[in-house]
This record gives C-alpha cells, structure tokens and sequence, in this order.
C-alpha cells in the first residue's frame, strides 16, 4: 500500500509543469550614436525577447531628463515573442558627450533592466 501510494505521488509531482517565469533577454542593453549635431533627433530601438515562460507587462521605461523619450510595448509580450523599447534622443539644449540611461520595468525576473545611450554632441553646423 505504502509502495503504490508513494508510486501515486510520484506520479503526481512529476506530472505537473514548472513554468519558468517572465525574463527579458535583449540583444543589447548599450547604444552609442556617435558624433551628432546639436539639435540632431535620434532614434535607437532596443529589441527583447520574452525568454520566459509568462508574458511580459512592461509598467514604465523612466528616463534620466526630458531630452530623452521612450515608447514600449503596451500588450503583454507572449512567450518566444519580441518586442521593441524605442529610445529617442533630442540634442536640442545637449553639448558634448552624454550618456543617458532608461529603466525598463516589468514582471520579468530580470527587472528592471537599464539600457544606455550615449553620443558626442557638436555645436549646430
């Protein structure tokens, strides 16, 4: 009886899935414009790729000023898919190197992520 009902457990244990929760793996996490013009509007799409098993729930993507803006994926990202963080650049009141960085917030167990950007920012020509 023991023997059947510990085969019985077994079994049971054995037959459930263990999903693995959310993750986001980005392809990369740093960006560098290069040399740009003052006034110059940038653009860089950081791409991931849900890796977990859950979807992703991306709540924010904060930013370090208010030369920089993001746009992220609204619906939940599902398992094997991918989606975009567009990062946006303006260099309107920006001279000289810059680095900036977004914080990406989610549900994944990865979270949060910070992605960088920099560049070099000429006088206007």
């Amino acid at each position: 009886m023991k023997r059947i009902l510990t085969i019985s457990l077994l079994l049971i244990a054995f037959g459930f899935k263990v999903s693995n929760p959310a993750a986001m793996t980005f392809t990369e996490v740093k960006y560098n414009f290069g040399f740009i013009h003052q006034g110059d509007v940038v653009t860089h799409d950081f791409t991931f790729t849900n890796t977990g098993d859950e979807p992703i729930i991306i709540t924010d993507a904060t930013v370090t000023c208010k030369c920089t803006s993001t746009e992220f994926p609204k619906q939940p990202v599902l398992k094997g898919q991918t989606g975009v963080i567009k990062v946006t650049f303006n260099s309107e009141n920006a001279i000289d190197r810059q680095e900036r960085t977004v914080v990406v917030t989610s549900n994944a167990t990865n979270s949060p992520v910070t992605l960088t950007y920099k560049c070099v920012v000429l006088k206007k020509k």
